[in-house]
This record gives C-alpha cells, sequence and structure tokens, in this order.
C-alpha cells in the first residue's frame, strides 16, 4: 500500500502531442491509495495547511537539479524472448521466429524455474529505466504467464499479460492442438490471472490478462474469430502484430487471400481496446481505417529496422489521430529502455524526410520531434491502454520517476558548464544523453519501488 505523499519542486509532462510543460516550484500530493489529489503552484492558497501538516505524510522536496516525470509505458515486449536479448538479429522475421523465438518461448514454458528468473530479472531492468507499465506478449503455457504475472504484481510494475494464442505454427512442438483448445486455454488463463489480485483492492491490482493472438500466420480464422467474441464479452484488451515484416504479409496474401487488417477486422479484432505492433506495411487508408476503429499502434522503431524493409509512416500516423504509442520488442529490439526508442523514433523520421527530400517528393516534413517522442513514451502509451497515467492531474495515480541531473553520483553523461536553466534545451538534453543513472527514484500508485 502507498503512503500519503507530498512532493515539492520541479514537473514535467506532455498533455499534448508536441506540447511540453515545465512546472517550476509546484506541489503534488498523493493519498493512500496512490491517486494524486492536490496539483498545483506551491504558493497557491489553498496548499498552505496541506504543506503545514505533519499527520504522517512523507514529504519529498526535489533538489534544484531533479525533475519529477511520469514513468515510461512500454507498449510492446516479448518476456520470454529477455532470454537471449541482444543475439540472433541477421535473420529474416519468419526464419528468426524458428531459429530463436520459439525455441527460448518454449524452453520457459519447460523451466518454471528459469521462466521465474528471466521474468524477475527483466521486471527489475524495466523498472531501472524508468518503465511503470508494460504490455507483454508471454508463451503458450498457462502456468508459465503466471509466473509472469506474479513476477510484476509483486515488483510492483503494471504488466499486462498475453498468454499467446496460436493453433498453427512452423514448429510442431510449440502449438496448441487446435482453435478450441487454444480458445479454452485463452478463457482459463483469463481467471487464473484475475486470480491473483482478486482479494486486493481495485488501486492495487496492476496485472491483467490480455487476448494475444501472435500474429495472422499462426492463427486459425476460428481462432481469431473466437477471440474477438471473448474480447467483446470480456471487455479485454488484445494485443498482436500488423503489416509487419514483407515475408510476413506475402505469407498473409498467398495463404489468406487477404491483407492483415482485413483479417483482423473481419474477426472483430481491430477495435478501441486493440494494439497493434509496428504496422510499417499500412498505407494512408488503413491508417485511417485504425483511427476510425481506435485501434493503436506500438511503434516499434529498433526492431523495423531489423525486420521491416520499410520503416512505420508516424508522421502520417499522428496526423491522422491514430493513437501512437512505442514499444521495445524486445528481443527483435535489444534493450528495455524505452529513452533508446524514443530516440530512435526521432532519427527514423529524419531519414525519412531525408528520403523525401532526395525524391522532391511534396507535401508535410515527415520529421518527428523529440517531445512527440517524449509524449508517446508517456501520455501516448498510457491512453493507447486506457490509463490515466502519463501525466499529473488530480484523481490520475501517481506513476513518475525522478531524474537528477546535477548530483556528481548521479551525472552520468550530462555536463552543464553554466547554472541550470529549468528550460526545454534542459529537457532536451536529458532527452538525448540522460540514462539510468540519472533515475533516482520510481514510483507506480504511489508506492516507491525504485530508491537510489
Amino acid at each position: 500500500m502507498a503512503s500519503p505523499a507530498i512532493f515539492v519542486g520541479t514537473f514535467v509532462h506532455c498533455t499534448r502531442l508536441n506540447e511540453l510543460q515545465i512546472l517550476k516550484n509546484y506541489i503534488l500530493a498523493t493519498d493512500e491509495k496512490g491517486t494524486i489529489t492536490t496539483f498545483c503552484p506551491k504558493d497557491d492558497p489553498s496548499v498552505a495547511a496541506l504543506l503545514s501538516s505533519s499527520n504522517g505524510i512523507t514529504k519529498l522536496t526535489i533538489p534544484p537539479g531533479g525533475f519529477i516525470l511520469p514513468t515510461f509505458v512500454d507498449l510492446h515486449l516479448h518476456a520470454p524472448q529477455y532470454l537471449y536479448a541482444g543475439n540472433g538479429l541477421h535473420l529474416p522475421l519468419m526464419e528468426w521466429l524458428d531459429t530463436y523465438a520459439f525455441k527460448a518461448e518454449e524452453r520457459l514454458d519447460a523451466d518454471p524455474s528459469l521462466a521465474r528468473r528471466v521474468y524477475e530479472t527483466l521486471a527489475r531492468r524495466l523498472v531501472e529505466a524508468g518503465t511503470g507499465a508494460t504490455l507483454l506478449f508471454g508463451t503458450i503455457k498457462e502456468d508459465t504467464n503466471l509466473i509472469l504475472a506474479e513476477a510484476f504484481q509483486t515488483v510492483g510494475l503494471r504488466g499486462y499479460v498475453g498468454k499467446l494464442s496460436m493453433d498453427q505454427s512452423s514448429r510442431p512442438t510449440y502449438v496448441e492442438s487446435s482453435a478450441q483448445s487454444s480458445l479454452q486455454s485463452a478463457r482459463s488463463f483469463i481467471d487464473r490471472c484475475r486470480s491473483i489480485t482478486v482479494d486486493l483492492p481495485d488501486h492495487e491490482r496492476l496485472v491483467e490478462p490480455v487476448l494475444t493472438p501472435r500474429f495472422v500466420p499462426t492463427c486459425s480464422d476460428e481462432l481469431l474469430a473466437g477471440l474477438g467474441d471473448i474480447s467483446k464479452t470480456e471487455g479485454l484488451r488484445v494485443q498482436s502484430h500488423l503489416a509487419e515484416a514483407k515475408d510476413q504479409v506475402e505469407w498473409v496474401r498467398r495463404e489468406r487471400k487477404q491483407e492483415d487488417i482485413d483479417v483482423f477486422d473481419k474477426s472483430g479484432l481491430l477495435t478501441s481496446r486493440t494494439i497493434q505492433a509496428h504496422c510499417t506495411f499500412l498505407d494512408k487508408p488503413s491508417l485511417a481505417r485504425l483511427e476510425s476503429a481506435g485501434t493503436s499502434v506500438a511503434h516499434c522503431p529498433l526492431s523495423n529496422a531489423y525486420f521491416s524493409e520499410e520503416p512505420f509512416r508516424l508522421r502520417e500516423a499522428l496526423d491522422k489521430g491514430v493513437k501512437v504509442g512505442l514499444g521495445t520488442d524486445i528481443a527483435g529490439g535489444y534493450t528495455v529502455d524505452i529513452m533508446s526508442a524514443m530516440r530512435q523514433a526521432v532519427i527514423t523520421s529524419r531519414m525519412r524526410e531525408g528520403a523525401r527530400l532526395t525524391a522532391k517528393q511534396e507535401g508535410r516534413s515527415l520529421t518527428v520531434g523529440w517531445k512527440e517522442s517524449l509524449y508517446m513514451a508517456t501520455k501516448g502509451g498510457a491512453e493507447a491502454l486506457g490509463l490515466l497515467t502519463g501525466e499529473f492531474v488530480v484523481g490520475a495515480p501517481f506513476d513518475a520517476q525522478q531524474i537528477e541531473l546535477l548530483a556528481e553520483s548521479k551525472r552520468g553523461s550530462l555536463d552543464f558548464y553554466d547554472a541550470l536553466e529549468w528550460a526545454e534545451d534542459t529537457i532536451e538534453k536529458w532527452w538525448c544523453l540522460g540514462d539510468s543513472r540519472n533515475r533516482v527514484g520510481v514510483w507506480v500508485q504511489g508506492k516507491q519501488i525504485l530508491k537510489k
């Protein structure tokens, strides 16, 4: 349970795309549920009594070289693949799955002790990276996914856990026997995952099940339609991969005689509860379909560079109003740090703009700015998951990270030669050069889970 707390200092958040707010000398108060009850300037007369109170309230004054920022949201991460993160990125997607991914997932399903070690380590690494909520792909086996959910609940992270549904596979030993057995297992996992937190108050329930058809090549039409029905009746989130790589897209066209997006749509899986990873081969009309359906995109720029022959149309998606957050895509990406994903999203967009100019194409710049990437890493990801986190507002859970820029032992790669001014340039410098050494505190639902 969280303790009531008061924080005084500088707060930074993005309430809208490309809008950064730096709020100096503010006060934020939380209650015993970890909910924000006050957020206003410190000199506001209404908070005088609050500041003078000593009623068992924890008080933290952020030092002049520090600020409070919302935690990051990772919209796409394959938890079992953390086992081999940083290896095997030389193959096309479909070959890579056979050679690395399926084997690692099957190995964890066969070894609960190893699964626990991997998942507990992953959870700690995410905390160190400032991530407060993660949308997770798991494995086929229910028990292994329960280990994942328990690891995140114990550490104090928000974990949206997806037991894989796949009744087709190129690996005969790693597949569910039929669509009906897969659907039965999905329903069973929903109940078992919810039972982990059933005795806790609502604000302490940090893990939830998510329906997870891996992608079209591993799911029959019968399975996808059944998952669509479950999502509708249970109101559950759905996650999958959409139009990720050339070999995958061509496989769907050849075997299903349709586009990825059409397969999901006709199965009832293109909804406002759906988060689709990658989407690199979607054209502008398809992006408009996502916006109309309310479906969100998990943009994974690093893994796209390895497995997609073209980059995601990020600028176009944002301009159309598609909800977009960022994902690390372990192990198609090699780091759990969302700060890397932010930088890579901007870099990729600038390369796209360079290609547009070289081709002398008319139209709007394709560049995405660092403030837009920070929005996607925080508020954008939270909106995709239907969370109130991602910005500081009364009534929202306090999910936050404390960043320190000046203390010698916590400066990391940052150097300042003049008196620190709280301006956008300062935050941009941290965005470019900051790392886990600058992170001295993390809170989820008002409970501190990292303190340096």
